[in-house]
């Protein structure tokens, strides 16, 4: 009887003592996870500037990945491994749909869509057609057009001649090549994509979160700039400013990931 007592005196303080490490256990775990907690993870879509591809911003994307995001590098058609696609119909449009594709096919929601240089145009044109799918607009030392307008409208009058000149000169009259030619694996820019005008009327687009950095270095302050940066301020934008030359991807991949993870909510 004494001895059947004993075990079972054992057995609960065993039991008792399991109870308290595991809840030892848990409130050590909970503590670990509020110390060291990560940012929320979100869901990046960049769209690369007139002359590149995916490809040149494969170390962005890396970095990222390795934070915990997820990544889409789109490569536009006409561009980078797509090169051979290039034709003199290729325009603004079919780069607009070429990421829209991918958010519907890739069924990608809350995004964080990103745009470069001329990419600036296409993510315009994407906020138009698929607002519900974006959670931010991400503007990086890119075009921004308003209603009707082309990069060749923003740029000016000189710069539609001398893209014209390029085009005709080096281009078969439709492609722009980038300068200097042999560049590592810069392709063509598109003469109907600079061209193409671009609708914004869509007040869901609006109504989202836009930001816009724009890449300082080696640039003056000049009443132009000025004035950009205002009247994107009054229209509720976010305005940034870095350090970066206008392609900082290749060589400081990772100081643009991390700008791009402090930038978005």
């Amino acid at each position: 009887m004494n001895t059947q007592k004993s075990k079972t005196r054992l057995i609960t303080l065993m039991l008792c003592g399991a109870c308290v490490i595991s809840a030892l256990s848990l409130h050590a775990d909970s503590d670990d996870v509020g110390a060291g907690e990560k940012p929320m993870a979100h869901t990046y879509v960049i769209v690369h500037g007139a002359h590149d591809g995916a490809w040149a911003w494969r170390g962005v994307a890396n970095k990222l990945q390795v934070d915990g995001h997820r990544v889409f590098t789109t490569t536009l058609t006409g561009s980078g491994e797509r090169a051979h696609l290039a034709t003199p119909e290729v325009g603004l449009d079919t780069h607009i749909q070429d990421v829209v594709n991918v958010l519907a096919y890739e069924k990608l929601n809350s995004i964080i869509l990103v745009g470069h240089s001329y990419g600036g145009m296409v993510i315009s044109g994407v906020a138009e057609k698929v607002p519900e799918r974006i959670k931010q607009l991400v503007y990086l030392d890119a075009v921004v057009p308003e209603d009707g307008q082309s990069c060749v409208d923003i740029f000016g009058p000189e710069a539609m001649a001398y893209f014209e000149h390029i085009a005709k000169e080096h281009g078969d009259g439709w492609r722009l090549p980038h300068n200097p030619p042999d560049a590592d694996r810069r392709t063509d820019a598109l003469l109907k994509a600079f061209k193409q005008p671009l609708r914004i009327k869509n007040p869901d687009a609006a109504k989202l979160k836009h930001t816009y950095v724009r890449f300082n270095k080696n640039k003056t302050n000049d009443p132009t700039e000025i004035a950009f940066a205002k009247k994107l301020q009054q229209q509720g934008w976010q305005y940034l400013e870095r350090p970066f030359n206008h392609f900082p991807v290749l060589k400081k991949p990772d100081e643009v990931a991390q700008m791009l993870i402090e930038i978005v909510d």
